[in-house]
């Protein structure tokens, strides 16, 4: 505001005395104002922009697979395989040797036999934990695990590869592990339950590639024995586990029996697992992406069948 004052007259004190009339003072005041008003915002064009929290893209796949041949190096057994296999069944049928000698010395039976049965059911639930855990998470650069994601990942490109890999070679990482686990149990331990328990839950475990191996197998050229273990559910069957190399990728994922897949899939136990991940971690399964050329089976050529 500015305020502007003019003076008309001014007189003086003589003047005043020789005059009849009185002086007028006449005091012009301009004030000026300046306002500014905002406009008042309208609801409707009121945009909220959430905070968008930057998630983890799921681990990549292998970069650039090459097409496994029946000659491939990587699918033969080394003197080493062959060493950590016979470590990890020697440890695990001294465990069971144990056990049937503590529970004849003790007259009990029943309680190993029981513990032997529950090693077999959790050695399933064990495998698919596992199984579900490589197959979404991790990469070849994984520590510890990174080998084994690799190889699970490009089992997914070519199932069949696992019906040509020899023996030891598709055991020995497990072998190794069950080695330096059992080892230890068998040297302090005699109690009939608790080696029974750990020489049927650890040999499952051990022996699951090769349970997971007769799942990609043909009837025709399995042995009569295993598939009749398939048939009555002693062992992952064919079908059962056909369903885990189609789309979406994301079940059927315990490879001893199998017996816990319905289970986990009808009750989405492995998709809540996800969930949980996804929302404390910001991390992303593989199988929630779209199938890429990656994930997508090739059988056999007609040159590699003829060659069997």
């Amino acid at each position: 505001m500015s305020i502007l004052t003019q003076a008309k007259f001014h007189p003086s004190l003589q003047h005043q005395l020789h005059t009849s009339h009185s002086p007028i003072l006449r005091t012009a005041v301009h004030c000026s104002t300046t306002t500014t008003t905002k406009p008042k915002p309208n609801p409707e064009k009121l945009v909220l922009e959430p905070q968008i929290r930057r998630l983890e893209p799921p681990p990549p796949l292998l970069p650039n697979p090459t097409r496994p041949q029946l000659n491939d190096p990587s699918l033969l057994s080394t003197w080493s395989h062959r060493a950590w296999v016979a470590s990890g069944c020697t440890t695990v049928l001294v465990s069971l040797a144990k056990s049937i000698t503590c529970a004849a010395n003790s007259h009990m039976w029943a309680e190993p036999i029981l513990a032997g049965l529950v090693g077999y059911v959790l050695a399933d639930l064990g495998s698919g934990v596992y199984h579900w855990g490589i197959d979404n998470y991790g990469g070849a650069s994984t520590p510890i695990f990174g080998a084994q994601i690799e190889a699970f990942q490009g089992h997914h490109k070519w199932p069949w590869t696992i019906t040509r890999r020899e023996f030891a070679n598709n055991l020995h990482a497990l072998a190794r592990v069950v080695t330096f686990i059992v080892l230890p149990i068998d040297l302090v331990c005699d109690d009939p339950i608790v080696n029974g328990f750990v020489a049927v839950c650890s040999g499952s475990i051990m022996f699951s590639q090769q349970f997971h191996a007769w799942a990609h197998g043909t009837k025709s050229r399995l042995p009569p024995l295993v598939v009749a273990l398939q048939d009555f559910g002693v062992l992952v069957s064919r079908s059962q586990h056909s369903a885990h190399h189609r789309e979406p990728y994301n079940n059927n994922y315990c490879i001893v029996s199998g017996v816990w897949n319905e289970f986990l899939d009808k009750h989405k136990v492995f998709e809540a697992l996800e969930m949980i991940l996804f929302f404390k971690q910001g991390v992303r399964p593989r199988s929630w992406s779209e199938p890429s050329s990656e994930w997508t089976e090739e059988t056999e050529t007609t040159s590699q069948l003829t060659a069997q």
